[in-house]
Order: C-alpha cells, then structure tokens, then sequence
C-alpha cells in the first residue's frame, strides 16, 4: 500500500533516473565541475587512443580520419557553459551523443578496447598533474623569496626561541633558511606525488584489460604519462596517487602555519620585530590607531582550510572497497584541487608579504644584547678558557644568572665578581677570564660569528649554504620546465600525427 506521504515523494522524484534529489545533489555538481576540468582531457585521451587504434590495425585510417572530424567540432568553450540535462547521465555520455550525431555509428567504435573506468582514472590524473605541477611552480617563487630574504638578512641578530622561551642568538636569515629547507623538502614530497600520479590507467578498460591487441605503451606516450599502471584492476581500483598527494598538500600547509604562527606574534607592537606593508594592513573602524595584520590571520585560516580539504580526501577513501567506485571520484576530486589552488594563493600571498615588509634590524638587536640567551656562549667559553668541563662550566654560569635574576639584574651586571663567586667552590681559584673576554662571550654578534659548523648561523656558512639553495632552485625549476615540456611534446605528437593523417585525406579517399 503506497501512503500519501510515500505518493508525495515518488510524484516529486519521479519515475526514471534519475530523481530530482539525485540530480541536484549529485549529478549536476558532478557534472559542473567536470564541464570546467575534464573536457580537454577527455579529448586529449579521445585522440591519443583513437590514434592507437589505428596504428594497431583496429580502426582503418579513413574511419579515424572521419572520427576525428568530429572530435574537432566539439566546442569547448560551449560544452564549459552547458548546463546539466538528465538526457545524459554525465559529461562523456553528453560528448559521446555529439560525437555519434557527427560521425554516425562509427563513432561507437571510439570505444573499443575502452571504459569509462580506465578513461575516468586517465583524466583525473592528468587534471591532478596539472595541478600540482602549478602549485610546484608557486612554491618555488616563495622558496626563491625565502632565498633572497635569507640573503638580505644574513647578518639580522635575533634572538631564536625553543619552547616559547628565549634560547640562543641567531639571524633572521638563518632562519628564514630554515623555512626554505622546510619548503624545499614540501616541493619534494610534491615530486613525488606528481611521480605517482602521472601514470596511465589507459588499456584498464573495466577492470581486466581487453580481447583487442591494444597497445597501452602508446597511448601512455600520447597522453604524456610517464609510466603505466601495470595491474589492470590496481589501474582502476587504486586511489592513492590522491591520498598521496592529499598528504603532501596537507603536510605542507600545517608546516607553513608553523611559521604564520611566528609571523603574527612579530607583527605586534609588543614583539615589534616586522611591518606589514600596507596594502597587507587593516585599519579599525573604531581605533585609529590599528593596523591589523589581516593578510597573515587569512592565510592562517586559508592553511588550516588546505588541512581540512586534504584530511576531507583520506577520510573518502577511508573504509571503501577496493574497486571502481564513486566514493574515490567525481565527489572526492574538487577537495583535492580546493585544496592546492588554495595552498598555491597562499605561497604567492606569503611571498610578497614577505617581501615588501620591513624589519626592526635594531630592536632585535637590542633584545639579543639584553638578553641572557647570550650565556651559553659564556659557559662554551668556559670551557675552553678554564679547563672545564662543560657540566661544570654550566652550572657556574646558571648560578650566577639565577643570582643575578634574584635581584631583578639584567645581563649587563653579569661580571666578573660574580662569575667568580661561584666558580671559586668549584675550581678553588679565580677566573683568569678577562673582562674583554667576557664582554665578547656575551656578544650575540660574536655568538652568531663563531657558530660557523654547517648548517649554523655564521654569516660565512651561510653564503656558502645559499649558494647550494641556488644551484637546488635552477635544478627543481628545470625538473617543472621537463614535466611541462613532456606534457607538450606528448601533445605535439599527437598533432602531428592528426595533421599527416588530414594531409593523406585525399590519396585515402582515392583507394
């Protein structure tokens, strides 16, 4: 017995597929992000198997040439502004239609020895791969930012924190060397997505591959994959080269919120070690004097959105067969590319925030001379000056600091007299350190100068080490430069073929 609540939705839904609810909720967004992203791809691999076909022996030249007539009169621009009809379930069944309407029956031939399955996986990994060779771009235009910042402040004395607390001097430069190996090893691990993601699923077909002596190698060439997903259930069923790139976007985003972090607290009046350039300022509509640093809080917030979006794409995949399924495509897709168009602003954002602020050379220079985080240098000197050893040298300089803060001194008491009366119980002498010595063992300019091993502060090493982040940027923008040449010239093939084929029209027409 049908109730009338029951009549209600069936007379809402209708009767065929699919229903009204199914439409709006799933079928029109899919098709929406498909028109915008998938079209070119799905020409490109229409061609590149088409091509295959042929060389095969499968489809006869003059049938290909007939066929590809008609792929040429698919209007990009018109289907990117079509809107969603039930008369097709989907994108490739709407071009599919036009292709039969301009070629005839043949046109089902298109098809041979190919699925929407293998075709689907072939055209997300080429979308992806675009996409994520353009974040790599971006993140090295904010890795060579990060270089020439290192540079301009190599010799910028600050003081560098661990646990919140103040530690040690450093530069500014060096750690803004720090944030470019950071960055670097974040391009890398976007290498190799990209690695795993170029790969083709072409020759798949459904699932087992096909009767037809196809030639997957070739269309692999055609469409400028790299390699080719061998396993023909592996090529359709496996999602991780999108949760490995969704890993990759996600790690880099929570180690850039790192740093915005750092970013913020040095843009207060209280810290007062950066100023934001304006156009990355807010006034208040109240307080005239407020110049809030809007364009860092966003980029923390967008940072934490890429999180979101990339955590959204493994939780997908989490639990879900391993097979050709909806749960790893059209639904999961566009929280992949949300997520790198967003990372992708921000490096640009970052990279001239970074670039157009101005930094309080002599205010953090100043901290670092007031500060105590200049004593381990002391207890170093200690060392080498006394006959120390080192836990010794220690707790001499940590009595007379905390002596010293009992009284609400500052640095500039630490003496001599004081040195002395706790060193004297352990060496059963006085210090034979001088005054000059002192005073340049609590030089946090003296401090950054002798930390000169690889890899530390020292104005020295580190010409020497941006001189290796150099050589490393030409190197990974030549790595982009070959994947986008590989991509064209995979593109070109495919032309060139198509175009000896159109010029031969007329001597196949006379056989």
């Amino acid at each position: 017995m049908i109730t009338q609540h029951r009549q209600q939705i069936i007379d809402s839904e209708g009767k065929e597929f699919p229903s009204n609810s199914y439409r709006s909720m799933v079928l029109e967004p899919a098709y929406d992000q498909a028109k915008t992203n998938f079209i070119e791809p799905m020409i490109d691999i229409q061609v590149a198997h088409l091509i295959m076909l042929v060389e095969e022996g499968i489809i006869e030249k003059k049938e290909a040439i007939h066929l590809i007539n008609a792929i040429k009169k698919i209007d990009v621009d018109s289907v990117k502004q079509s809107t969603y009809h039930t008369s097709y379930e989907d994108l490739f069944f709407r071009i599919e239609d036009f292709l039969i309407k301009e070629a005839g029956d043949m046109a089902g031939n298109l098809h041979i020895a190919r699925s929407r399955n293998d075709m689907g996986i072939a055209i997300y990994r080429m979308t992806l791969r675009k996409r994520i060779l353009e974040l790599i771009s971006s993140g090295l235009r904010l890795r060579k930012i990060l270089i020439e910042l290192s540079e301009e402040y190599i010799d910028t004395v600050m003081i560098g924190y661990t646990h919140t607390q103040q530690a040690q001097p450093t530069t500014l430069g060096h750690y803004f060397n720090a944030l470019t190996d950071v960055l670097t090893r974040d391009i890398y691990r976007l290498i190799k997505a990209f690695d795993t993601v170029n790969s083709s699923s072409m020759g798949a077909c459904a699932l087992t591959t096909t009767g037809f002596p196809i030639n997957r190698h070739r269309v692999k060439e055609l469409l400028g994959f790299e390699r080719l997903i061998e396993n023909s259930y592996d090529a359709v069923a496996g999602a991780d080269y999108i949760g490995e790139t969704a890993c990759a976007v996600e790690l880099a985003a929570i180690n850039l919120g790192r740093s915005i972090q750092d970013f913020l607290l040095w843009a207060t009046q209280e810290f007062g070690a950066i100023l934001l350039s304006n156009p990355y300022v807010q006034i208040s509509s109240i307080m005239p004097q407020k110049r809030n640093p809007v364009a860092i809080e966003h980029m923390r917030a967008l940072l934490s959105s890429v999180v979101g979006n990339a955590q959204t794409v493994l939780t997908m995949t989490h639990n879900t067969p391993f097979g050709d399924i909806v749960d790893t495509e059209d639904d999961m897709q566009p929280y992949l590319w949300k997520a790198i168009e967003t990372l992708k602003g921000v490096y640009h954002l970052l990279g001239n925030v970074l670039m157009t602020m101005e930094v309080n050379r002599e205010k953090l220079l100043k901290r670092a001379k007031e500060s105590f985080a200049n004593v381990t240098e002391l207890a170093d000197t200690l060392v080498r000056k006394e006959n120390l050893s080192f836990r010794q040298a220690h707790k001499v300089v940590s009595g007379a600091v905390k002596e010293l803060v009992s009284q609400g001194g500052t640095l500039e008491g630490l003496n001599l007299e004081l040195l002395n009366r706790h060193a004297e119980p352990i060496l059963k002498r006085k210090l034979s350190l001088s005054e000059q010595e002192l005073n340049q063992a609590l030089d946090p300019v003296y401090f950054v100068n002798v930390r000169s091993l690889e890899g530390g502060p020292s104005p020295l090493v580190m010409k020497m080490a941006l001189q290796e982040r150099r050589r490393e940027q030409d190197q990974l923008a030549q790595w982009v430069a070959s994947k986008d040449e590989l991509i064209a010239t995979a593109r070109e093939k495919r032309n060139k073929i198509v175009q000896d084929w159109m010029g031969s029209k007329g001597e196949d027409a006379d056989d």
